[in-house]
């Protein structure tokens, strides 16, 4: 965390470079905010330049840098919060001059840890890394191998497959996956196949790990290729596997590789005679696996074991060929399930289960404490999944350790991550690209790397959700708790504040409630939270609780959620990048106006309740100078309510996401005029003319516009639109497509409670894109278009209670696609009284753990 509490402060350091901060200036003062920043900036380019070897040496330089540059910001923040909330001129150049005294010091400070860490000496040859990653790399094999291939079956089929096809060149078969998902033991299992053997002159298997070393990998081949050990120059070994292969059919595996440059000089070594060589090789990191993999050898991805599969191995691994005795087998699938699928920790519980008597109390024991337990097996695991972590690039890391301190098995929102990562000052600007978009690229790195999992997608098929695995939370939560900078409480209980208090020991610069436990929080919570004086995000919108005296106190948050019930001001927040705040719960009436036009920096608002954006033209007016107020760093706006929703629209040109309730059936005129514009939700009814929308618009969400379904055949003008959305947005008994409405670019169509749509005229020309067509209570519609069957890109339709005649016509399109050979178009009718009553048995089980059957209710209750 070292390099992200540098960015912190860097960003602290240029807010007050720019001209409307110099309210904070003496006239000496700037020279040493920019000689700061310069050391501080010169520190970063060195933890991004680092390549050392020598894991210990510099995890000692991180802390020290990290130490330094707590302390420096804690101090530079506390005499600027002094400045800010200063009521009288004496006290501000008071507070003034103790910033200035502050400043020296801290460059001064900055200044020799520089110094300090240039003189620093790597052990450049030092092996600790190298000697971890050997050891990491056998423990997993010696952990999961045995060429037990439980639940891998599918898995070996495909590679199988893959390594006999009648391809004659020279074919690279990666496989790709966290480690200890068994993508070793799938290679050897391969590798080690009688058949698979009997189809080669010659085979191979080296293993490369963390740290590519090029003479110890032609050893190893030369030793397989020729049964012999020679020691001579890298350039002779090579040569020796070059004419030992040459000619002949040979299947090498390479197992653990870290990167493409080491393959790049790996790969000249294997002659390419086209008489059907293969190259297997494993990899934690898809990015490898995609810049080796053939174009028609896609890398294949190991998933996890189901539940089924876990308890298999798990019983295999514990019992031989001995079947669980029925007594243990309850509370046994009960402790595997929390492998979440993973290999090498079912391995892990088998052997440590392995080492007790297999009775039911010591079982039972096991059960009662779980959490204690699989801290043990999380501790066997880590020397493996340490790795993962010791590879990733600076930038990455914070990214990483701040998902650890999310609710273990918590669907995490994309889109919510990336605002708290942009506001912690994790990501960094890069090709000219919005902070927003680069946040999405750290994501698929986390995830290209198999420390992250993908979730769920949105209907533009963006990341909507994403995972991380238990043994990986846990590693998340020792890598930062041992740099002090993630501490995570359980509210599911009641706290004391003695118990929040002593959660305290460093500087909280994060509070972050999760979950809605309202009842658990101390009385008094918001007296807590005040406390917290240089806090840069809180997020207590899940707290039943008014923070309105305690916002305008926080003047450094850059990320604020809560609940308001007062008038509050921001004017002294102004580093605020994210604004999420609820009025009045219930109400309607708008009593409570937010002045957001001094936050340049802002760049996502979501007001709600009785809240509303203030009159820009009356800020304006009071505004030195009366200059014009534009908010150009806002990226999403969504308002319940405003009267001045024009005015506010007109004064954030770059928007890319608006979400509002209208209340001016003109509103679109505004709207036409962001012209970057590419999500827009609209709930209240509104008038279509003309080029009513922007052009760049992909996704478009209507609710209760009540529009004629003639206007909807406007929406056709819109170049880019790839996802439509209507909930009760027609009236009208009949929607007809005329041959010139053509929908280009839309893959993703779902109409909601149409109710007295009756007939729909349409053809496959009208929709030669679409992927997904998705019907919900259209209880009047006597069809669907027989001719949707015939695009060529369409794969689901999915519908929900919809008429009799609306299901027929689905079923009878797919019979007919099936019937010319197309098995790619799935329908999906939705049968709620089936699942509820599914749901309901279920919900009887006396089984079901707690955990479980709080999902079920919670599904019944969206049934």
């Amino acid at each position: 965390m070292a390099y992200a509490a540098i960015s912190s402060l860097m960003y602290t350091l240029n807010q007050l470079l720019k001209p409307n901060q110099s309210f904070v200036f003496l006239s000496s003062t700037q020279q040493h905010v920019e000689s700061l920043y310069q050391n501080l900036s010169a520190l970063q380019d060195f933890l991004d330049d680092t390549t050392t070897k020598d894991i210990e040496t510099l995890k000692v330089i991180e802390k020290r840098i990290r130490n330094v540059v707590y302390k420096a910001e804690d101090r530079i923040d506390s005499s600027l919060r002094s400045i800010i909330l200063a009521d009288r001129e004496d006290k501000r150049q008071k507070a003034c001059t103790s910033f200035y005294e502050e400043l020296l010091k801290v460059e001064q400070q900055v200044y020799f840890l520089n110094k300090e860490v240039m003189l620093i000496e790597f052990n450049n040859h030092g092996s600790k890394s190298a000697e971890l990653a050997r050891i990491s790399s056998s423990l997993e094999k010696s952990t999961i191998e045995e060429n037990t291939i439980v639940g891998m079956e599918d898995d070996f089929n495909i590679i199988l497959d893959r390594v006999t096809t009648q391809t004659d060149e020279l074919t690279v078969i990666p496989i790709f996956g966290m480690g200890g998902i068994g993508k070793t033991t799938l290679a050897r299992k391969v590798y080690d196949d009688s058949y698979i053997r009997s189809r080669f002159d010659k085979q191979a298997w080296v293993t490369i790990s963390q740290e590519y070393n090029e003479r110890q990998m032609l050893l190893e081949l030369v030793s397989s290729i020729t049964g012999s050990k020679q020691e001579t120059s890298d350039d002779e070994l090579m040569e020796i596997v070059y004419r030992g292969l040459k000619g002949r059919r040979f299947l090498i595996v390479i197992d653990d590789i870290w990167s493409t440059k080491a393959w790049d000089q790996m790969q000249r070594t294997f002659p390419n005679d086209d008489n059907r060589s293969r190259i297997l090789l494993t990899t934690r990191l898809k990015y490898v696996a995609d810049y080796v993999s053939c174009p028609d050898f896609p890398p294949h991805s190991k998933s996890f074991l189901s539940l089924e599969d876990s308890w298999n191995l798990f019983t295999e691994k514990l019992f031989k060929k001995d079947h669980c005795p029925p007594l243990l087998e309850k509370t046994g699938k009960h402790i595997v399930k929390q492998c979440r699928g993973l290999p090498l920790s079912v391995v892990v519980v088998a052997g440590l289960l392995g080492k007790m008597d297999p009775t039911h109390d010591n079982w039972k024991k096991v059960e009662e404490n779980l959490n204690s337990f699989f801290g043990t097996v999380s501790e066997q695991c880590q020397s493996i999944l340490s790795l993962s972590y010791s590879y990733l690039p600076q930038y990455l890391r914070a990214c990483f350790l701040y998902i650890g301190g999310f609710p273990e098995d918590m669907e995490i929102g994309v889109s919510k991550l990336i605002r708290l990562w942009i506001a912690e000052q994790f990501v960094n600007s890069r090709s000219n690209k919005r902070l927003e978009v680069v946040g999405e690229e750290y994501l698929e790195e986390l995830i290209d790397r198999s420390l992250i999992l993908a979730d769920r997608l949105t209907a533009r098929g963006r990341r909507r959700s994403c995972k991380i695995h238990d043994l990986l939370r846990q590693l998340c939560l020792r890598e930062a708790h041992s740099e002090n900078v993630v501490h995570t409480m359980n509210w599911k209980v009641p706290i004391s504040l003695e118990a929040l208090f002593d959660q305290r020991s460093a500087i909280t610069r994060t509070f972050i409630s999760m979950e809605s436990f309202s009842t658990c929080f101390p009385k008094g919570i918001y007296s807590i939270v005040s406390q917290l004086k240089l806090l840069k995000v809180l997020d207590v919108l899940s707290i039943e609780c008014d923070f309105s005296w305690v916002i305008p106190q926080l003047v450094h948050l850059r990320y604020v959620a809560a609940t308001i019930m007062e008038d509050v001001s921001l004017v002294n927040l102004r580093n605020l990048q994210t604004i999420i705040l609820e009025g009045y719960y219930g109400s309607t009436e708008l009593r409570q106006p937010l002045d957001i036009w001094t936050l340049s920096e802002i760049r996502y608002v979501d007001i709600r309740g009785t809240l509303y954006i203030s009159n820009p033209l009356v800020a304006e007016n009071n505004s030195i100078g009366k200059q014009a107020l534009f908010l150009n760093n806002l990226q999403t706006l969504c308002l319940n309510n405003s009267p001045f929703v024009a005015e506010i629209i007109r004064r954030t040109p770059n928007l890319k996401r608006l979400k509002i309730l209208v209340h001016c059936r003109t509103i679109l005129d505004s709207v036409n005029l962001l012209e970057k514009l590419e999500t827009l939700y609209l709930e209240g009814e509104v008038i279509f003319s003309g080029n009513i929308l922007p052009s760049n618009l992909k996704k478009l969400s209507l609710a209760y516009t009540w529009i004629a379904w003639e206007d909807m055949n406007l929406l056709a003008n819109l170049p880019n639109l790839e996802v439509f959305i209507g909930y009760s947005a027609f009236h009208g008994t009949d929607w007809k497509l005329n041959e010139d409405v053509v929908f280009r670019k839309l893959k993703y169509l779902q109409l909601c409670e149409c109710l007295n749509l009756q007939r729909w005229e349409a053809g496959s020309d009208n929709f030669p894109m679409l992927e997904k067509l998705l019907l919900r209570m259209l209880v009047e519609l006597e069809e669907i278009p027989p001719s949707v069957g015939e695009i060529m890109t369409l794969k689901l339709i999915q519908i929900d209670r919809c008429s009799s005649g609306v299901e027929i016509s689905a079923n009878k399109i797919q019979e007919e696609q099936q019937s010319w050979g197309n098995y790619e178009l799935h329908v999906e009718i939705i049968d709620n009284q089936s699942t509820l009553k599914q749901l309901l048995e279920l919900f009887e089980n006396e089984s079901l753990n707690s955990e479980e059957i709080c999902q079920i209710a919670d599904d019944i209750r969206s049934i």
